[in-house]
């Protein structure tokens, strides 16, 4: 019997009861439609993540302090002449550009209206530095920033929760802990993701920090961020900072009281961490592949009972051990490829209509349904099908003729 007949003959003996068939298959294609669902989440949600780091800027490095390091309770903080060393070319060659950045949460207020977000001070590099653009306004000009000026730039989410707009704002004051603040730009919406929305920015003259956020120790900063020449001279550059702190913080390598963090890094971390969510998504959508695995192997055990006469029939008349095998084996086969191939459909659904409730919901998070899940799905439902229809198949083979026969 060649492989159309045998087919051929699979459908047939599976369009007998519909029902029963529809019922088996319904639990395939459930379970490939949950993982191709939970695959689908889990990747889009590493997309939206490594987007929202790589949207930070181009070749960035963060150095802050390092807390972490054994036996450092105490690191030494991170100045502005830190920042100046590293803006040096000559000791820095590979490094383009430096903005020292203070930061502190603070309590904005407008228009009767109160919103707490962090305030960030930030010198002319910063805006080039992490590839900001502005939808009105301007940003902070050298003047502002050596005159300390009370000025600031806003994201959209800041100018959305006090002004209920976008537009206009430019002249408008904003009072930063009481204190009066008027607004030179608004960034256009970079967009939310995994680390939280990137619209939420309130920023000010770093000098301005240095007194209004800083106040105790005007010349610590918390991070400063530096920019690479090139995408290749991203490492130099990390080893010439190192090579630069170190010697200023009068430390060695094996204590460094600083990090540095490149957005490499980041990615690596967050692919990491999405990487392991997307397999335990999966492994809890695989369960219900694994229930409809035994939903096949209890109907295909119904199956050889009901037709222990035909199998005995069938091996009376020549069919070997071998053929009855097969015949079995390639009904559950059409079953789970059959449920295989809904549940792909269904799950490309069902990760739409994720999407967009995420969406709705203010979440930048496009679920991703990519080739490689929908291979895993299919090949991994066939392997079920076949799996658990290989002791039905082998039992109908295992039959004697004659007690088939005798079968009632």
């Amino acid at each position: 019997m060649n492989i159309g007949e045998l087919v051929l003959e699979a459908l047939e003996s599976l369009n007998s009861n519909k029902l029963r068939t529809g019922l088996t298959v319904l639990g395939i294609v459930i379970g490939v439609a949950a993982v191709i669902a939970m695959l689908a989440v889990g990747q889009g949600a590493s997309n939206s993540i490594t987007n929202q780091i790589n949207s930070l800027g181009t070749n960035l490095l963060f150095v802050m302090r390092n807390f972490g390091q054994r036996g450092q309770t105490d690191p030494m903080p991170l100045t502005i002449s830190d920042a100046t060393a590293l803006a040096d070319p000559s000791q820095a060659p590979d490094v383009a550009q430096v903005s020292p950045v203070v930061s502190s949460n603070a309590t904005l207020s407008a228009a009767g209206v109160t919103y707490s977000t962090q305030a960030t001070g930030v010198n002319e590099n910063y805006f080039a530095m992490r590839n900001y653009s502005l939808s009105d306004g301007t940003f902070f000009t050298q003047n502002q920033i050596t005159g300390r000026a009370s000025v600031c730039v806003i994201g959209v989410d800041v100018a959305t929760n006090l002004f209920n707009t976008t537009t206009g704002l430019v002249g408008q004051t904003i009072r930063m802990n009481q204190q009066p603040f008027t607004i030179v730009g608004v960034l256009n919406s970079v967009g939310g993701g995994g680390l939280g929305s990137a619209d939420n920015i309130f920023l000010i003259p770093f000098t301005t920090a240095q007194v209004r956020l800083n106040s105790r120790n005007p010349q610590q900063v918390n991070e400063i961020l530096v920019q690479a020449t090139t995408a290749n001279t991203v490492t130099a550059a990390s080893d010439e900072i190192t090579s630069i702190l170190t010697a200023r913080h009068h430390i060695t390598t094996a204590t460094l009281d600083f990090q540095v963090l490149s957005q490499a890094s980041f990615v690596q971390s967050a692919q990491t961490i999405t990487g392991t969510f997307t397999i335990f998504l999966g492994g809890v959508a695989g369960i219900s592949l694994l229930v409809g695995g035994i939903g096949i192997m209890n109907i295909m055990l119904v199956s050889v009972t009901e037709r222990t006469r035909e199998i005995g029939l069938r091996k009376a008349l020549g069919a070997r051990k071998r053929d009855i095998l097969v015949q079995f084996l390639t009904e559950s086969a059409m079953l789970s490829l059959l449920g295989g191939m809904i549940g792909i459909a269904l799950g490309y659904v069902i990760a739409g209509v994720i999407g967009r409730i995420a969406t709705a919901a203010g979440t930048a998070l496009t679920p991703a349904v990519g080739i490689d899940s929908i291979l895993i799905a299919t090949l991994f439902s066939t392997a079920v099908g076949v799996f658990f229809g290989l002791y039905p198949a082998n039992r109908a083979a295992g039959l004697e003729p004659v007690e088939a026969l005798r079968y009632e």
